[in-house]
């Protein structure tokens, strides 16, 4: 791109393992200190996040369920939510450090190369891995098909836990507690129907929230700005180019005009009408 991009990343059920080639990006999330990293790992998060680059960004970006993390790198997930870090700082104990598979790949010539290696390290970080626990995989299972609608102590029934016991070991394996993961699913599932063009009390209804105002207080809270601000800004960015969502089919991202501040302080798509000018296309990568 001929100029600096930023973008505004809700909350979604998954974790991220960024591998950056190069150059680095700026993430700011409210109430924690900017980090300027290249290759990045983010787990599961309930608050909004902006990242910035200079205009030119590239690697590959891998989106994980958070139980295959915690299988792949062996940490306790609630160390990583809600957070950004370097993955080489993670007290994992891999056969290669993550930096050192990021520039592997970098000189590889072709994607189709990268990604056989993508895979065989990742198989081979698997076999090696620390097993996630086959009750959190089904009541995560669970949770991703109800769309964060199935009640916690119904979802510690199927699974033959207690409440205390299921909420302990998904913080260890998926970085948030059954309740707070309930959350951003259903705020997930309530983003994609308000993109599709559904109207906030039939969205509120739809997804279980009590009312359209609890829909607004939880949308502010996770994503950092109103539905009505967050679905105007995201067709004003489709009327230059798609936002370059980092999930198939989810409404996860924003471009954020330069100078704003979003997950900072006020609010993302605040007066998006009128900046509709200063939306950067989207240049397709992370």
């Amino acid at each position: 791109m001929d100029r600096p991009r930023r973008r505004l990343e809700a909350p979604v059920g998954a974790s991220t393992l960024l591998l950056g080639f190069e150059q680095p990006v700026r993430i700011t999330r409210a109430g924690r200190a900017p980090e300027t990293l290249v290759s990045v790992f983010c787990g599961p998060t309930t608050t909004p996040a902006v990242g910035e680059h200079g205009g030119r960004l590239s690697g590959i970006e891998v989106m994980l369920t958070p139980w295959a993390a915690f299988t792949l790198f062996g940490t306790p997930q609630y160390e990583t939510a809600d957070r950004v870090v370097d993955p080489d700082t993670l007290p994992h104990a891999l056969d290669r450090r993550v930096g050192e598979l990021a520039a592997a790949l970098a000189v590889l010539p072709s994607w189709e190369e990268r990604f056989r290696l993508l895979d065989d390290v990742f198989a081979r970080w698997w076999d090696a891995g620390t097993p996630c626990s086959a009750r959190v995989v089904r009541a995560w299972s669970e949770l991703v098909r109800t769309s964060g609608a199935m009640p916690v102590r119904r979802l510690a029934e199927e699974v033959g836990w207690s409440v205390r016991h299921l909420e302990n070991r998904f913080r260890e394996q998926i970085g948030l507690g059954p309740k707070a993961a309930a959350r951003v699913l259903r705020l997930q599932r309530a983003r994609r129907l308000l993109a599709a063009g559904r109207g906030q009390a039939e969205t509120a209804a739809a997804c279980g929230f009590y009312d359209q105002a609890h829909l607004s207080g939880e949308f502010k809270a996770m994503t950092g700005c109103t539905p009505r601000e967050f679905t105007t800004a995201r067709r004003l960015t489709f009327a230059v180019a798609p936002p370059g969502d980092r999930m198939d089919g989810e409404a996860t991202s924003l471009i954020l005009a330069s100078g704003t501040t979003g997950a900072s302080g006020t609010p993302a798509a605040a007066d998006a009408s009128r900046r509709s000018a200063d939306f950067s296309k989207t240049d397709g990568t992370t």
